[in-house]
């Protein structure tokens, strides 16, 4: 059996497992099961983080790369015209929840650990696709001697070195319930100060277009959610406004906190940040051209073809900002990642399952 056959074997029994998030109602069993019984010669530690959070590293001999995967995928739609836990192999495509994004890349880990005895190190997680991480968090607060970290994501074979943060923030605005026939003051309807509040947003980031760093440019934000007020003739009491910004790496994300929260007026009852993930490179602009350049020296050391800096964001950000040399590298495309019917290019998987071959067996890892 060649290795894209073996990495399709793999990849069916995985999809097999149902392991979205939310609701991450995932356990130490099932698909952990099956893991550690593909990886018979490895030490592995398998640990619960709770709430669906498991984690599992497998290592073999003394490798000083550390390849991160997650296992968790998002839920599906009922767009799906299959059942999303079965895995439908075309003529160029294999189709299932998943397959994409990212047990592709997990099934082509197994294979080539059961295609020879090179050193090697996995850390398959499950709790990448909900604002709640505690697999990589936990795992780099305790001390490792891997050089560098390889985090799994569809980048279509290239190595991605550079990705933006993520932040979400929550505001609350109080306003002064009434008759909405009345005269108002601009901070006595609290859905009237959200209005306003989100122009001035929207303007500012308008205005750091001219911003890059990487081939990426700008301020990337979203108002992803406005609620509050009881009816058309009462002025709004109370208002919760939800939004996102994506900033560059060379961007100081508290800088851009406290700019989003002064842009209210009167400022907003209560203001907090719900998630925060960091850009890759993280750190300071000095350290994170400094890391950049790291992962970059890595890539061209493992034959790696290196791809353009990206929008989205991952859990590589959390490794580099624990200090690792970290890049993103996986099969697949981005644009099949979440969608109904996701899939994988075959040829992509065969070129990512080669790459790690050449990796693990020629003595890199």
């Amino acid at each position: 059996m060649n290795l894209l056959d073996s990495t399709l074997e793999h990849l069916k029994a995985l999809v097999g497992f149902d392991t979205r998030n939310p609701p991450r109602a995932i356990g130490t069993d099932g698909i952990f099961d099956y893991l550690q019984a593909q990886l018979p010669d490895f030490d592995c530690t398998l640990t619960d983080h709770g709430a669906g959070a498991v984690s599992l590293l497998a290592v073999r001999g003394t490798p000083r790369l550390l390849f991160n995967v997650h296992l968790d995928t998002v839920p599906d739609s009922p767009r799906w015209t299959a059942s999303p836990f079965e895995l439908r192999i075309g003529d160029d495509r294999a189709t299932a929840l998943g397959a994409c994004d990212i047990k592709g890349a997990a099934a082509a880990m197994l294979a080539v650990a059961q295609a020879g005895a090179g050193d090697c190190a996995f850390l398959f997680s499950t709790d990448e696709e909900a604002n709640d991480a505690r697999c990589v968090p936990n795992f780099v607060r305790e001390p490792h001697d891997y050089e560098a970290v390889i985090v799994a994501e569809p980048t279509r074979c290239e190595a991605v070195l550079a990705h933006r943060g993520i932040h979400s923030v929550r505001m609350r605005f109080a306003g002064r319930a009434g008759h909405a026939s009345g005269e108002q003051k601009a901070s006595d309807s609290a859905l009237h100060q959200a209005v306003r509040w989100g122009s001035r947003a929207l303007d500012y980031v308008e205005a750091q277009a001219h911003h890059r760093f990487g081939g990426m440019t700008g301020l990337r934000f979203n108002l992803g959610r406005i609620e509050g007020g009881i009816k058309a003739n009462v002025i709004a009491p109370e208002a919760e406004l939800k939004f996102g910004f994506r900033p560059l790496p060379s961007m100081d994300p508290d800088a851009l906190l406290r700019t989003f929260h002064d842009l209210a007026d009167p400022h907003p009852a209560e203001f907090e940040e719900t998630f925060r993930g960091p850009s890759l490179p993280a750190g300071d602009i000095a350290a994170a051209e400094s890391r950049r350049l790291a992962a970059r020296d890595l890539a061209d050391e493992l034959g790696l073809p290196i791809g353009n800096a990206v929008d989205f964001w991952t859990e590589a950000s959390l490794f580099s900002a624990a200090g690792y040399t970290t890049m993103v590298f996986g099969p697949g495309d981005i644009a099949q990642a979440h969608t109904a019917d996701e899939w994988v290019a075959l040829d992509q998987l065969a070129a990512y399952v080669g790459h790690l071959q050449r990796i693990i067996h020629d003595g890199h890892a």
